[in-house]
């Protein structure tokens, strides 16, 4: 895959309203996302990319984290302002959405709220910097708990941890790292995910 992400700044209009005019805008069917005031629309995953996600959550759901999942978008906000949206390539939630996190998804537009995030994870394609930085900042800006990233060009497995945020310094304090086939170990409860699925060719 050598496509880029497209990345536009947005100014005075808000920034669900610029995503849906990009989407509405496209041929093709993708969601944009936004973060760090850019609008960025990711290039289409291969077949690889798709099948380590899905790997993940299958991983995931047997070792009984039921509310995992993929292709869902979610809102970061400080106040009433949209910090950022981002659909990760998979996540496990907290808790199942009630009627109230239905609500706020339907108010904004198809983005549940970041506070459902217990875990989030990106399979990078060509846009590594983007998950690696600017999605590394937003998921610790939003509080989310873990950050797992594999990295494909380096051939690497990530999870961060504890976030924190002060005076726009957004990172994790703990970072493991493995190379792809290995066993990821992550915070507890959960277990540590088996890499080796993401060597198939």
């Amino acid at each position: 895959m050598t496509a880029e992400p497209v990345m536009e700044p947005v100014k005075a209009m808000d920034p669900v309203d610029k995503l849906i005019a990009v989407e509405d805008a496209s041929e093709e069917a993708i969601r944009p996302e936004y973060i760090e005031g850019m609008v960025i629309v990711p290039p289409h995953p291969d077949y690889q990319h798709n099948d380590a996600a899905l790997s993940l959550v299958i991983h995931l759901r047997e070792a009984g984290f039921r509310h995992s999942g993929i292709g869902t978008g979610f809102r970061a906000a400080l106040g009433t302002t949209t910090q950022s949206l981002v659909v990760p390539d998979f996540f496990v939630l907290h808790r199942r959405p009630s009627e109230v996190d239905e609500a706020y998804r339907e108010a904004h537009r198809g983005w549940y709220s970041a506070d459902l995030l217990a875990l989030v994870g990106e399979v990078t394609s060509s846009n590594h910097e983007v998950d690696s930085g600017p999605k590394y900042r937003a998921y610790a800006a939003a509080g989310v708990p873990v950050y797992v990233l594999i990295h494909r060009k380096e051939g690497k497995a990530y999870a961060f941890s504890d976030p924190v945020s002060h005076e726009g310094d957004a990172r994790y304090k703990t970072t493991s790292e493995v190379k792809l086939g290995d066993p990821l170990p992550l915070p507890s409860p959960y277990p540590a995910l088996d890499t080796s699925a993401l060597l198939r060719g």
